[in-house]
């Protein structure tokens, strides 16, 4: 499957469109993660915890879109974009989206 965030592929004709593919996933904070999340606030530094977190939640995303546009017949997926929201106190979902097509 490719995917891309551009509107093409390069060097290929989009010979069918599928339309809109998407894949999800809400996530919420470990109480541990929160307590050194606090600390890092403190001394500064990158949230590794939260960085996992958030690469854990666009491969999962990633592959449930990507999996849509399999069953659906496509065999790349074009104009790829991601998008958070809060859904709860704690939790939020991960959200990646684009167009299911077939290229030649």
């Amino acid at each position: 499957m490719i995917v891309t965030n551009i509107e093409t592929v390069p060097g290929q004709t989009i010979v069918k469109h599928f339309g809109l593919v998407s894949g999800s996933t809400v996530r919420s904070k470990h109480a541990g993660r929160d307590i050194m999340a606090g600390l890092k606030n403190i001394f500064g530094g990158e949230l590794k915890a939260y960085t996992e977190l958030l690469t854990e939640s666009r491969e999962e995303a990633v592959q449930r879109m990507i999996e849509q546009a399999r069953v659906i017949g496509a065999n790349a997926i074009v104009n790829v974009r991601f998008s958070t929201s809060s859904v709860a106190a704690g939790a939020a979902e991960l959200y990646a989206y684009g167009t299911a097509v077939v290229v030649e």
